[in-house]
């Protein structure tokens, strides 16, 4: 696992609200992606912190890409980058991530006692399942999660849209949020009148209403 990369908010103190972020199955923990949606989350008052799960880190020695492990492989890894944080600041955490990042979040709120600092989950761009099977569904970390839940979703995402929610019940501490035509990186198309910009600056906004709204 590589050290924390921190975007911090302009008025930051060791009690702002920190957003613990891992990356998807594919792209860094530097992706575009992460690093607008950080930089949204700073100006809206939330220290993010990101980190790598040790495959991914291994691409930058040696540049080859490796598949993820299994998702409930990587709760041990999340755990100690959550340690790590609550070492360095004093205020509330969430701990979230982009799609895998976000389902290994939940797993690990469901899977261990975590300290009352950590006060929910967010995923952004959840796999409710494999874009080739709709019927596979990835609900269980949701489920079993020991703290509310937000997701951020694309309407039209592979991985899970608004069609595809509608024939399942999730638990009443789990929330999803829409994106206006979004897809798995909650981008929308280039004739749609919402903007990929846009749409991560209201996740972000979101996300940051969902840390105060939970911080006790």
């Amino acid at each position: 696992m590589t050290d924390l990369l921190w975007t911090l908010p302009e008025a930051d103190t060791p009690e702002t609200p920190v957003l613990l972020m891992a990356h998807g199955a594919g792209a860094a923990m530097d992706s575009g992606f992460m690093n607008r949606f950080a930089g949204h989350a700073a100006t809206n008052g939330l220290a993010v912190a990101r980190f790598e799960f040790a495959y991914m880190a291994r691409r930058r020695v040696d540049g080859r890409k490796r598949p993820p492990p299994r998702a409930d492989k990587l709760t041990g890894e999340f755990q100690t980058a959550l340690q790590a944080v609550l070492d360095q600041r004093k205020g509330p955490v969430l701990i979230g991530g982009k799609s895998m990042g976000g389902r290994v979040a939940a797993m690990l709120s469901g899977a261990t006692s975590l300290p009352k600092r950590v006060t929910g989950v967010v995923c952004l761009g959840y796999p409710f399942h494999p874009p080739a099977k709709p019927d596979d569904w990835r609900l269980e970390p949701l489920e079993s999660a020991r703290r509310p839940v937000l997701i951020a979703q694309g309407t039209r995402d592979a991985f899970g849209n608004t069609a595809d929610l509608e024939t399942v019940a999730l638990p009443a501490h789990v929330r999803v949020i829409w994106m206006e035509d979004g897809n798995h990186d909650l981008a929308p198309r280039g004739a749609s009148p919402a903007t990929w910009d846009g749409n991560l600056a209201a996740a972000a906004a979101a996300t940051a209403e969902f840390a105060r709204a939970n911080a006790g």
